[in-house]
């Protein structure tokens, strides 16, 4: 039913639970998983220092990197914890932008069947209930979107 499955990850446990189920309804469809992280520059136009924007951005980087090497770690922990035999596919792939922007221009770019992501991410007190991301992607997906909790 699905070919590709859209997973966007920043590291937080809630988008660790999504990829869980992104990677077994892939195993389950033979769909790829697209792993996208987004290095969220919009909160860093107002800094003063243009070397500073530069340092938080290549850390934002490197955060991001990790991230979605973790989605890596969980298909191969399920494949032992769940006896999970998987030929999932994962392509990591990172950008910089508004993140609700960026995950609807990458479902349109890579032709994504479904969305999977998590409710809320690593923000702060500004995110109540459903992230504030996944709420406009849910809003404006031409796909259909699971947000896991």
């Amino acid at each position: 039913m699905y070919k590709k499955i859209l997973l966007p990850t920043d590291g937080s446990k809630y988008a660790e639970k999504a990829a869980k189920h992104a990677i077994w309804i892939a195993s389950h469809s033979s769909a790829e998983v697209i792993a996208l992280n987004v290095v969220d520059t919009s909160s860093l136009v107002g800094l003063p220092a243009e070397d500073l924007t530069v340092r938080v951005t290549e850390i934002l980087k490197e955060e991001g990197q990790k991230s979605l090497e973790t989605i890596t770690n969980i298909m191969e922990q399920l494949e032992k914890e769940k006896g999970l035999k998987t030929d999932v596919k994962i392509i990591s792939i990172s950008k910089e932008g508004s993140p609700a922007d960026v995950i609807l221009k990458t479902v349109e770019e890579e032709d994504v069947d479904l969305i999977v992501m998590g409710t809320s991410g690593k923000h702060g007190l500004d995110r109540f209930l459903l992230g504030s991301v996944t709420e406009k992607v849910v809003r404006s997906a031409k796909c259909p979107v699971l947000a896991v909790h």
